[in-house]
């Protein structure tokens, strides 16, 4: 059947219409607590701007959930250019907010978790009722929204005074947009106590009347991020002291400005299990980010220059980050002017400038402490020196399973150091010269380069005995150390020489392709890597944008950008900061070998700074996969593929 396809098909969302119609780009769908933790990240904003001492959290019989703060209360006075009461325009419009503009000095806010000014208009756009109330200037008022749009407008209902400030919220989730109805609550009180341990003097307060027994709990941390993890240690046998330290730039400073800085307790344990955890401008991310990886590295620096200072390593023991970092205890809080996620959920710190920065002005406080206090320090090292000789043995006893018979390993390989497979890598790399540049780009300790010439076949109907007539084919097996099987085969994979094979191609048509051919070999022929999670793919960017210095106080900066969309967000940003268009330049990258191999190291290979994605086949999907590689790979489908091109074709965006 034909659909109708005209000009009146195209549907324009307006307002919060798009939150509507894919929530889930916006917020975690499972339940409602993640739209209750943007108001309440709004009510800490005002905390560590240092104009809220205190948050109230309470969960209502009828199941919603208000939040006050005693701030400044959100401006209720009329938007000069919008025309509307400013409270009204935070709640109904995405991309509105006071935390935009902060190098320019006219932000409300120097340092805050919200960026992109949706995180309270999803919050207002997911909820059958929202009321808002606001102290400020002598007056209490209130507006109501219900499904996102305004059913009591603006109206003061009360007077109070003039230091009487603060916001209220309350929030009635519309359960049709979520999985579950039910608030995570272990989650909910996990965040305040953590808003709480962050906000050094704040006091955050939590009550249920949703319960037969109202209860109330408290957090109030006068001791900070010391007193917090040795709450989270509480069940570990702690043998070393909690150092903990905390250091902001008192001024611009290079790439850095002023304010920017870590707070920070760690400690290390020999047995029981390591807590961790991170936050952005009092953000929790569960997932880490670029902010873990430089106080990692500040880790691995100070102890490693301890150990070399006092020759405590033995011969033939050579020291790695996570032989320091593996059984370290932490709680890291960063504040970063302009932290960049990885999606609204902000689960992951992504600014590659943000390991820099916690690596500096956290390595001297680290080695001056250990060079303080030699014992501890010399603990510390044992404990690091024991983790690198366990891993050593491992990577002895991999090598006792493995035969007697030595495959001679492709001429092209440039493989790595390391036979330790849990952090070997190999980058399967389209072409001669962007294979000499990811030679130069590479970390020769942990990675292999396997340049690969051309397009690979297509494997898909070839016989498995066939195969190593193909070099290019037979050097990938031989590389890898593991042999073609099929799924349902019992495969030895002792031999596997690598933790991750990661493709590794252009950003460009031919790119793709090559990437499928080579998706289609490890499906078909290699699928135990696929499952066992051993296949990646590796995103090198396609646009590079160089912005000029902008004054003293801005220096020159660059930019990557992995797609047409990333570039016009990249673009957006440079307007708001008011960047000319002649202070700025847009590169292409036509291919990998065109990328200086710092360039290259930096956006594709370094692993704090890369982007890779996992390959995998949910098993709710296997029997579409089937069909989507039959359709596209095999040579009796041509009249499928050409139908599947006639009907989608118009979705393409190609770069032709």
């Amino acid at each position: 059947m034909t659909q109708h396809y005209s000009e009146e098909s195209i549907k324009v969302l307006k307002g919060l219409e798009p939150v509507k119609e894919r929530p889930g780009m916006y917020t975690r769908t499972d339940s409602p607590t993640h739209i209750c933790q943007e108001v309440i990240d709004n009510a800490a904003d005002e905390a560590l701007g240092g104009f809220a001492t205190q948050i109230d959290v309470v969960v209502h019989e009828d199941s919603s959930i208000s939040v006050r703060d005693n701030g400044r209360g959100i401006p209720t006075g009329i938007h000069p250019l919008e025309g509307i009461p400013v409270v009204q325009l935070v709640f109904t419009q995405l991309h509105a907010g006071g935390k935009f503009n902060k190098k320019e000095g006219n932000s409300a806010y120097a340092f805050s978790g919200g960026l992109h000014g949706v995180g309270v208009s999803v919050t207002n756009a997911l909820s059958k009722r929202l009321e808002v109330t606001v102290k400020r200037e002598g007056k209490i008022e209130r507006i109501v929204f219900a499904d996102g749009e305004v059913i009591e407008p603006l109206n003061q209902i009360g007077k109070c005074a003039i230091k009487d400030t603060g916001t209220e919220v309350r929030l009635y989730p519309n359960a049709r947009y979520f999985e579950s109805a039910n608030y995570n609550f272990n989650e909910l009180e996990r965040l305040l106590r953590a808003k709480a341990v962050l906000l050094q003097g704040v006091t955050v307060n939590l009550t249920y009347l949703n319960k037969t027994q109202p209860e109330h709990k408290t957090w109030h941390y006068p001791q900070g991020l010391r007193g917090y993890l040795e709450s989270l240690l509480q069940d570990s046998d702690e043998e070393l002291p909690i150092f903990s330290a905390e250091n902001y730039l008192s001024s611009n400073q290079d790439d850095f400005r002023e304010g920017e800085g870590v707070a920070f307790a760690l400690t290390w344990l020999e047995e029981g299990n390591v807590a961790s955890e991170s936050y952005v401008n009092l953000i929790p991310t569960p997932l880490g980010g670029t902010h873990e990886a430089g106080l990692k590295q500040a880790m691995f620096n100070a102890v490693s220059n301890f150990i070399t200072h006092h020759n405590l390593l033995p011969r033939g023991v050579k020291l790695q980050s996570d032989d320091v970092f593996s059984r370290a205890a932490f709680v890291l809080s960063a504040r970063v002017l302009d932290p960049q996620f990885q999606g609204q959920t902000k689960d992951k710190l992504t600014n590659r400038d943000a390991r820099k920065l916690v690596e500096y002005v956290c390595s001297d406080p680290l080695e001056l402490w250990l060079n303080q206090n030699v014992d501890i320090g010399k603990k510390i090292a044992e404990l690091a020196i024991k983790q690198a000789q366990a891993r050593i043995h491992s990577v002895k006893k991999i090598e006792k399973r493995k035969g007697s018979g030595v495959a001679v390993l492709p001429g092209k390989l440039t493989d790595c150091d390391s036979e330790d497979i849990r952090e070997n890598e190999l980058f399967l790399v389209e072409g001669d010269s962007a294979g000499g540049s990811a030679k130069q780009a590479r970390e020769k300790a942990f990675q292999a380069i396997l340049p690969l010439r051309g397009k690979v076949l297509n494997t898909y109907e070839v016989n498995r005995d066939h195969l190593f007539a193909n070099a290019e084919i037979h050097d990938i097996s031989v590389a890898i150390g593991v042999d073609p099987h099929s799924a349902t085969d019992e495969v030895d994979l002792s031999g596997l020489r690598y933790g991750k094979i990661a493709i590794l191609s252009d950003a460009d048509v031919d790119g793709s392709h090559i990437q499928v051919l080579l998706l289609t070999l490890f499906y078909r022929h290699f699928p135990k890597l696929i499952e066992k999670g051993h296949i990646y793919i590796a995103q090198p960017p396609l646009y590079r944008v160089d912005v000029n210095a902008q004054g003293k106080n801005k220096p020159a900066r660059k930019y990557y950008a992995l797609d047409d969309d990333e570039l016009n967000s990249i673009l957006e940003r440079l307007e708001k900061e008011k960047v000319r268009e002649n202070s700025y330049a847009i590169s292409r990258f036509k291919g990998l070998g065109e990328m200086n191999f710092d360039q290259l190291k930096e956006t594709t290979l370094h692993p704090d700074t890369r982007r890779l994605l996992q390959v995998n086949i949910p098993s709710y999907n296997t029997e579409n996969t089937e069909n989507i590689f039959l359709k596209l790979m095999a040579k009796g489908e041509a009249a499928s593929r050409r139908n599947w091109m006639e009907q989608e074709g118009d979705r393409a965006e190609c770069d032709i």
